[in-house]
């Protein structure tokens, strides 16, 4: 019987790395996500069909089923990766798929594979589905991380998230701002790797002073009625992080001329930055060459 299971895409406004360690942080679920479609099949094994948002096939695999050891592959490393996922599933649950007799998973996305709205947490929030296993566990024994992206995946309203003694803590929250308008999200070209922010920010991990300012500036953009209250907390959140881990904001680095506010989400270096300006203002980033553009309420859910 053919099954389908469906996730949401993230966008990490608040608490980049530090909500690692406890810190409140803002995720934005986003409009576009990955679904997993199964199909039952008569082989005895698990075959494998990834499709970009362009429905082009962009990873083929092949597993067996009793141990998910990969049998053939376009792509060794994503199958190992997958492998790995279904592994973890069943040493939670060690019932999941055995003795069935043969399935084929098709993933698709909505969104391009380099965005960074989340192709990996999109996939272990399915196949958790999947499996019935609990997707922030399984997170943790395979990719690891805080979680916000699992939240993000679950929920179809913005959410406050927090790690409590390495329990995540999700609460559902309103957006009240009529400023949505003068919000975009602009890619910058290229994907970064969280995993080595997240190891250079570990060097030097943030104080309980740091965590309880970036906890309240979170709490605080909620309580934000004017464009401007809201640059002012996006500001000083960026100055924070910016001396925690050492490097220079994006509007530093890439954009010091513009005047309007711009904030990295996720580990920085890469992805979307959200930036606050009318259309026309927005034309800027156009003119440097990052043509990725997309308005807050074509991207976010709310």
């Amino acid at each position: 019987m053919k099954k389908s299971f469906y996730s949401n895409g993230k966008l990490l406004l608040t608490g980049e790395y530090v909500v690692l360690d406890g810190a409140t942080a803002l995720a934005l679920p986003t409009k576009k996500g990955q679904s997993l479609t199964l199909l039952p099949r008569d082989e005895g094994k698990l075959l494998w069909n990834s499709y970009d948002e362009k429905n082009k096939c962009w990873f083929n695999a092949e597993f067996s089923l009793d141990t998910f050891k990969i049998v053939a592959c376009d792509t060794l490393k994503t199958a190992q990766i997958v492998s790995e996922i279904l592994k973890e599933a069943r040493r939670i649950q060690p019932e999941f798929l055995l003795n069935s007799p043969g399935v084929q998973a098709i993933t698709e996305l909505d969104f391009p594979r380099n965005w960074g709205l989340g192709t990996s947490s999109t996939l272990i929030n399915n196949i958790a589905q999947w499996a019935n296993v609990d997707a922030f566990t399984l997170l943790k024994n395979s990719f690891g991380g805080s979680g916000y992206d699992i939240a993000a995946a679950q929920h179809n309203t913005p959410v406050f998230y927090t790690l409590e003694k390495n329990t995540p803590k999700v609460q559902e929250v309103g957006l009240s701002w009529d400023f949505t308008g003068s919000l975009f999200f602009v890619h910058l070209n290229q994907k970064q790797d969280s995993k080595k922010g997240i190891s250079r920010y570990k060097k030097n991990p943030a104080t309980l002073g740091q965590l309880e300012k970036i906890s309240d500036f979170t709490k605080k953009l909620l309580l934000c009625y004017t464009l401007s209250d809201f640059e002012s907390i996006l500001n000083a959140h960026e100055v924070v992080i910016s001396e925690l881990i050492g490097l220079p904001t994006v509007k530093e680095r890439l954009f010091p001329e513009y005047n309007g506010s711009v904030k990295s989400l996720g580990a920085w270096g890469g992805d979307f930055v959200l930036a606050t300006g009318t259309a026309t203002e927005i034309d800027y980033f156009r003119k440097k060459g990052y043509t990725t553009i997309i308005p807050f309420s074509n991207m976010v859910k709310k």
